[in-house]
C-alpha cells in the first residue's frame, strides 16, 4: 500500500492522526510501517517509513550473517532455497542448530553491531521512503511522533554510537537514542 501526497493528507485529516499505520505489514513492538506527510528539500512529500529497534536491526544482521556462513557450510541447503524446493526435516534441523551457534558466537564476540540510522530513497516528485533504525526499547506512537516532528523540522539527532547486543537484553535508556 503507498499513497499519493494528496490522498495522504486526507486520509491524515480525516484520521486526526500525523501518520497512518500499513495494515498490510504486521505491526510490532519493535517495528512500525508508517506514512506521513513530511518536508524535503523545502517541500511536502509522502513518506512511507519503515521504523525499527536497534535490537531487531541488530538480530536481523546476526541472521543474514549466519544464514551466509550456514549457506557456505551446507551447499546443499543453499541451492534447495535458492531453488524453492522443499528442505528435508533433518537438514533443516542441523542448519538451525549449526546457524544459532554461530549467532552466539558472534554475540559473544560482539562481531555485529549497530548504529541509528535514517536512509532516504526518493521513489518519485514527491514521495520519500525512509528505512529508521532508533536506539529505543519498543516503537510506539510517542516514538513514531517524535520522530516525524524531528524529521520535519530538520532536528534528528542520530547516536553514531555501534551497538552489540545479547539475545534477552536490552542496552539503552528507555526511549534513549534521539533528541
Amino acid at each position: 500500500m503507498s499513497y499519493d501526497l494528496n490522498t495522504l493528507r486526507d486520509k491524515l485529516k480525516d484520521s486526526g492522526s500525523s501518520f497512518l499505520i500499513d495494515t498490510e505489514d504486521e505491526r510490532t513492538d519493535e517495528y512500525a510501517h508508517v506514512y506521513f506527510v513530511g518536508k524535503y528539500e523545502g517541500k511536502e512529500v509522502a513518506v512511507d517509513a519503515a521504523i525499527y529497534t536497534l535490537r531487531m536491526h541488530h538480530e536481523s544482521e546476526l541472521f543474514e550473517v549466519a544464514e551466509e556462513q550456514a549457506f557456505k557450510q551446507f551447499p546443499k541447503y543453499k541451492k534447495l532455497q535458492e531453488s524453492g524446493q522443499e528442505v528435508d526435516e533433518a537438514l533443516e534441523e542441523e542448519v538451525g542448530l549449526f546457524m544459532a551457534e554461530v549467532i552466539v558466537d558472534l554475540e559473544e564476540e560482539e562481531s555485529v553491531k549497530v548504529k541509528e540510522h535514517v536512509d532516504m530513497e526518493i521513489t518519485g516528485e514527491t514521495d520519500l521512503g525512509l528505512d529508521v533504525g532508533l536506539h529505543v526499547e519498543s516503537i510506539s506512537d510517542d516514538v513514531i511522533e517524535r520522530f516525524i516532528e524531528d524529521f520535519n523540522t530538520d532536528s534528528i539527532t542520530l547516536d553514531p554510537t555501534l551497538i552489540s547486543f545479547e539475545t534477552g537484553t536490552f542496552d539503552g535508556e528507555d526511549e534513549g537514542g534521539m533528541n
